[in-house]
């Protein structure tokens, strides 16, 4: 329902700037413009037209899914560490002048996240679940290599950080408690 809930704000938040004619996109991420650091918190909810949102559901539904099954505070971590980690990466490396927004960098965070958790943890299931994401959403990694005009690759590549960090973060200690399963 969590998840299920972000994408309806995303989708309320696109009805809402289509109806104000796009004033929304202002609010995303303008590289090295100090001001636009806290529009790291809600680039990820605004998106560039129903063609950009739409493509983005999909993946943000299963893979945002698949990862809080993971628990609670791991999908919080996950998520937080993911779109600060994207985030920056757009404002730092994008060009000046471009405007970063839309959920593919928290997308590519749940995404590496769930493929590197198990080489940390060495559990079979969550291996198991990393070949299966692997089959359904691999080809997208190539998103973060600076190959279509118009896209973030910064936003990209800076998730896929983000999801190693968090799942290096969560399960370095396989042994250890500090973020249970909830």
């Amino acid at each position: 329902m969590v998840v299920g809930g972000l994408l309806a704000v995303m989708w309320l938040l696109e009805a809402l700037d289509t109806v104000t004619l796009n004033s929304l996109d202002a609010y995303g991420i303008e590289p090295r413009q100090a001001e636009d650091l806290l529009n790291i918190a809600w680039a990820p909810f605004l998106h560039f037209g129903w063609p950009h949102l739409i493509g983005n559901s999909g993946p943000f539904l299963v893979l945002g899914v698949i990862t809080y099954l993971a628990g609670v505070a791991r999908w919080i971590v996950a998520t937080l560490t993911s779109v600060v980690v994207s985030g920056l990466a757009a404002w730092l490396l994008s060009p000046v002048g471009s405007i970063t927004a839309g959920a593919s960098g928290l997308i590519f965070g749940w995404l590496t996240y769930l493929l590197v958790r198990g080489l940390f943890t060495g559990r079979p299931g969550q291996i198991a679940i990393a070949v299966v994401v692997f089959l359904l959403y691999g080809s997208v990694l190539w998103g973060v290599f600076p190959t279509m005009p118009g896209v973030s690759w910064q936003a990209h590549l800076g998730g896929a950080i983000g999801g190693v960090v968090a799942a290096w973060q969560l399960h370095k200690d396989p042994e250890s408690a500090r973020y249970p399963r909830s």
